[in-house]
């Protein structure tokens, strides 16, 4: 077997390892015996993911003697809907799937959020394996045991917290994804530099091109890396009831976003994290916590990566201040027109502002709204 970095969610009796690697999938069958009681396993994908990597992993999985059970999904965040946990949960119930299985989830962000809901809810909870496909899943939604769907009012508010037995980051699988989606993911990475990782920050604006070209010991080191951040984070506070919530930097904003574009394709989730970071650290400097020569250096190193970091030039638009502000308000933290918001006061410094005035924002917006 391939000998992967090993970072664990220490969550005491619960705790997890995330397995991080170049060419792991082909051994998940072997890891899988550790957690199965009979010799089955379901997989959730989605039909993108299924064409590239299906056979491999169930070629795994049959090696080790465990019958696969699939189902394939439409790709994209508009299967993250309620509809679509149904019919995986009937699925499951018709296949005779109970709490002592195993449910892959084989994919990106949407299909581990949906992956990781339909366990939660599976006769309260049956085992969860993460096989996440994309650089932003590898680096955060598939670690933690957020669990979500999308509704009409906005992103994630029907969901659950479940954590994963095993997650394993297959850095190969990586090289199947256009470069967009490589991008995606590397906002995430930015992310932890930006919340509480100044060296790691630094080192991104030195190695950030060669993340992104998936170069091995680049990708794997920011993997790893992100994967200890979040994980440190997750064991603090499981729950998001207080430090998980910097995790959030930059998605506040960016929801809003995917909200207004009613979640169409035309922004990626990762994309719209990248602004919002970049909003962000603006709306900082707008409050007086930060310099811009601050937010000037985290929105370079996204351009540098050809990401998209003004508001008006955002694919999807046109967007609108009081639109944008009404998504806000779907947060599930908003109190008496005030939203918790992460803000910053350097690179690295990332706090949580508990009560931005949603008034100043939305003119704050309109603004961002104005520059090209």
């Amino acid at each position: 077997m391939s000998q992967p970095i090993t970072v664990t969610v220490d969550l005491g009796s619960r705790a997890y390892p995330i397995l991080v690697g170049h060419n792991l999938l082909p051994t998940l069958g072997q890891r899988l015996m550790a957690y199965i009681k009979q010799p089955r396993a379901f997989i959730l994908t989605d039909e993108t993911v299924a064409k590239l990597h299906l056979r491999a992993l169930e070629e795994s999985l049959n090696t080790a003697q465990i019958t696969p059970h699939v189902m394939t999904v439409p790709p994209g965040e508009s299967t993250k809907n309620w509809t679509q946990l149904g019919a995986v949960l009937d699925w499951l119930l018709g296949a005779g799937a109970g709490r002592d299985d195993i449910l892959i989830a084989f994919g990106g962000g949407v299909i581990g959020d949906l992956t990781g809901l339909a366990a939660s809810l599976m006769k309260r909870g049956m085992s969860l394996v993460q096989v996440p496909t994309t650089l932003l899943a590898q680096v955060d939604s598939s670690v933690g045991g957020k669990t979500a769907v999308n509704a009409a009012q906005g992103k994630n508010l029907i969901g659950a917290f479940h954590q994963p037995k095993l997650v394993l980051a297959d850095t190969a699988l990586l090289k199947t994804l256009p470069e967009r989606e490589r991008l995606a993911g590397y906002a995430e990475v930015v992310k932890y530099g930006l919340i509480d990782d100044p060296d790691f920050f630094d080192w991104l604006e030195n190695q950030g091109r060669a993340v992104v070209d998936l170069e091995p010991a680049a990708i794997a080191e920011a993997v790893a890396k992100s994967c200890q951040a979040k994980a440190r984070v997750v064991a603090q506070d499981e729950r998001e009831g207080g430090v998980r919530a910097l995790l959030n930097l930059g998605h506040t904003f960016g929801h809003a976003v995917e909200a207004q574009n009613q979640y169409r394709s035309s922004v990626l989730h990762g994309e719209a994290v990248a602004l919002g970071m970049v909003l962000a650290l603006n709306y900082s400097v707008r409050i007086g916590l930060t310099d811009k020569a601050q937010a000037d250096r985290a929105e370079k190193l996204l351009v540098a990566a050809g990401m998209t970091t003004k508001l008006a030039a955002m694919p999807g638009g046109p967007y609108d201040a009081p639109g944008l502000t009404e998504a806000m308000k779907q947060d599930k933290k908003v109190r008496a027109g005030r939203v918790p918001l992460i803000l910053a006061r350097g690179i690295g410094q990332s706090f949580i502002h508990p009560n931005a005035d949603l008034s100043d924002v939305q003119s704050f917006l309109a603004e961002e709204l104005s520059k090209s």
